[in-house]
């Protein structure tokens, strides 16, 4: 999304998600700011986390049909900035 990211993370046993989120934004954020001199991220962010009766999958399908939604693409598979390390995204739908 031009204006927002969502991300789908699963973490392990003990996993700290607001640790993960500021080396995602520190690394990612002086990347952008060395190769185009401002800022990419806000100072704060917002966090959902998944509970036992939420599926992943659909949650998946939420984020890949964002693009849709918003009228970037027709279709989720068009939209060139999604993927994932887990899932065949072709598949989702």
């Amino acid at each position: 999304m031009p204006d927002h990211l969502h991300i789908l993370v699963r973490g392990e046993e003990g996993s700290d998600l607001k640790r993960f989120g500021r080396h995602f934004k520190q690394t990612s954020g002086y990347d952008f700011k060395k190769r185009h001199g401002e800022p990419l991220w806000h100072l704060s962010y917002y966090d959902h986390i998944l509970r036992k009766d939420e599926d992943i999958i659909a949650t998946a399908r939420y984020i890949l049909e964002n693009p849709v939604r918003k009228g970037l693409v027709k279709e989720f598979r068009d939209y060139p900035f999604s993927g994932s390390f887990e899932y065949d995204v072709a598949e989702m739908l």
